[in-house]
């Protein structure tokens, strides 16, 4: 049997309200130490043309474990306080990870 692929969802949002959001995912931190089923990796990135748009990418274990974290109540919690600080609502992009590099 094959080992559970690697799932990644992408996050697009845009605010002008990057500092709160900041303080926001840094309790949901704190809400993942230590528990298992939760990410493994969060990437935050900063698009140069539009400087108020932003990408994570969140890495999980498996589909299944991200489904699970998506239907906790804490996780609907944070996306209701996320979505309160965009400009825009954010949007999702789930894929499988069908590869990995690393360079260094």
């Amino acid at each position: 049997m094959d080992a559970p692929k690697r799932f990644v969802q992408i996050i697009d949002f845009e605010t002008d309200r990057f500092e709160e959001m900041r303080q926001l995912s840094q309790e949901m931190d704190q809400h993942f130490a230590g528990r298992g089923g939760g990410p493994t990796h969060r990437l935050v990135l900063q698009d140069r043309d539009q400087p108020n748009r932003y990408l994570v990418v969140v890495e999980f274990d498996s589909y299944e474990e991200a489904m699970a974290n998506s239907d906790s109540p804490e996780t609907a919690k944070f996306a209701e306080q996320m979505g309160a600080l965009c400009t825009r609502p954010p949007s999702f992009t789930d894929c499988d990870v069908e590869g990995l590099t690393q360079f260094k």
